[in-house]
């Protein structure tokens, strides 16, 4: 079972990452005037769920439970919780300091969404850290 975890977890971290990417991708793009970027990130963002559909080790991995969990928990905290934050943050920062384009409301969520994934990698890491503890106090007795 430590292992199916393990795998999970490390699949959501980098499931997380490479949205991340293409989240900050489009903030570069629009700062720089250019879709460069975004196709870029695009283009490894196709490649990689290309190659996890159509290999198959990967595939039957990436349809377990676990995996299926931790992801669905990766997107709560880099898509679901930054995009509420992010909506009522604008709408306060609107009325009461000034206006916000949208490469700055993107910007926020950007920001939110990369501390919410931070948050996500610490959270499995103390989670990791209780399960080695508690591994440990079982094979001492």
């Amino acid at each position: 079972m430590p292992k199916v975890r393990h795998y999970a977890d490390t699949v959501a971290i980098l499931a997380g990452l490479m949205w991340l990417v293409l989240f900050w991708s489009v903030s570069i793009s629009a700062h720089l005037g250019s879709i460069e970027p975004s196709l870029a990130a695009l283009l490894m963002l196709g490649s990689l769920i290309l190659i996890s559909f159509v290999h198959r080790p990967i595939r039957v991995l990436l349809g377990r439970y676990h995996v299926r969990k931790r992801r669905t928990e990766m997107w709560m905290h880099i898509l679901a919780l930054p995009l509420s934050l992010a909506f009522l943050l604008a709408i306060v920062i609107d009325h009461l300091l000034t206006p916000m384009n949208g490469e700055q409301k993107m910007l926020l969520f950007n920001t939110l969404a990369t501390a919410g994934w931070l948050v996500f990698v610490f959270t499995l890491l103390i989670k990791l850290l209780c399960h080695q503890v508690q591994r440990k106090r079982r094979a001492k007795r």
